[in-house]
């Protein structure tokens, strides 16, 4: 299995970005995918994720309402749209992808097998 995160860049305040994380070697329909952050000094963040199937979203406090995470089973693609960012989203943004975790551990790193390279996400004020 590999991921291909994309979409990074140099945003100002309240623009938009839109990452893709194109997975290769397994059927992603059987799989979870999420988005994870990460700032130098701290530790793996949530941010969003998305079920298998499509029907089922998790977002983080800090980004609902103003991210979305989709997914294409076709394409073997999972997108996280970023509205209205902020200078504190400034984060590399990784995706991960594994077996469907439960709810109660969806917001883990330690639920995801795979990671991608991650890109970097910079939000200037």
């Amino acid at each position: 299995v590999q991921l291909q995160a994309s979409g990074g860049g140099l945003v100002e305040t309240g623009g938009s970005l839109r990452l893709s994380c194109a997975a290769s070697g397994r059927p992603s329909s059987r799989y979870a995918t999420a988005w994870f952050r990460q700032t130098p000094g701290k530790g793996r963040e949530f941010v969003a994720g998305i079920r298998g199937t499509g029907t089922t979203t998790y977002y983080a406090d800090s980004v609902r309402g103003r991210f979305t995470v989709s997914r294409d089973n076709a394409e073997n693609t999972v997108y996280l749209q970023m509205n209205g960012l902020k200078p504190e989203d400034t984060a590399v943004y990784y995706c991960a992808t594994g077996p469907n975790p439960i709810t109660s551990a969806f917001r883990s790193a330690s639920m995801y097998n795979y990671w991608g390279q991650g890109t970097l996400v910079t939000v200037s004020s």
